[in-house]
């Protein structure tokens, strides 16, 4: 009976958590119905509400204003409000760092969160993955010999919190695994190990 439970939960918690978080996302997405006329909601035009519309309605919305920022007129708005928002003392402070951090990870030519590594931390011995955020910046330079990266080490089951830390790039490890199977090694603290790939010569 134990093991027909326990094959039972194994079944069901993947897919409750993942009708959880879907439900989640599209109860989110939803609110950006609220930017429509209430002429043409679909439930004022239909008489009931379409699950999954507001998910729909969020990418067009991402896809309208990819399109407009990418001409010039639509550079020259963006200009004028990231001005707008720096002369706001608090404002200017929190969308700075997250512009600098989405920046960052969305890039196409970055290498952020793109390459997962195989570090020794939290001391010699002891290895753990993480990933190549980059290479160390500012003063930071200055304070340190030879060449260094930057890696975040991320924290098991919850891979949201975790450590920035600089290494010499010679104490570093490139694996050859996907970002989504590192994740997946990560969250499951080990137990859903990537299939390991050819030696290369």
């Amino acid at each position: 009976m134990k093991r027909y439970f326990i094959t039972g939960l194994l079944i069901w918690v993947p897919l409750a958590i993942t009708a959880w978080v879907i439900s989640l996302i599209a109860s989110v997405a939803d609110q950006s119905l609220l930017l429509l006329p209430p002429q043409i909601h679909p439930h004022t035009l239909l008489g009931f509400d379409i699950p999954g519309a507001g998910i729909v309605v969020t990418l067009l919305i991402i896809l309208a204003t990819g399109i407009l920022a990418a001409n010039i007129i639509g550079q020259r708005l963006v200009t004028w409000w990231e001005k707008l928002l720096a002369r706001i003392p608090v404002v200017n402070s929190i969308y700075n760092g997250v512009k600098q951090v989405s920046d960052t990870l969305f890039s196409p030519s970055g290498m952020a969160f793109r390459q997962p590594l195989l570090v020794q931390y939290p001391h010699q011995g002891s290895w753990t993955i993480a990933f190549l955020t980059g290479e160390p910046g500012g003063d930071v330079v200055n304070h340190l010999d030879g060449e260094h990266v930057s890696v975040y080490v991320p924290t098991t089951p919850n891979p949201t919190s975790g450590f920035f830390l600089m290494f010499p790039r010679r104490d570093v490890i490139e694996l050859d695994m996907d970002v989504d199977e590192a994740l997946k090694y990560i969250i499951s603290m080990g137990v859903v190990a990537p299939p390991v790939p050819p030696k290369k010569p």
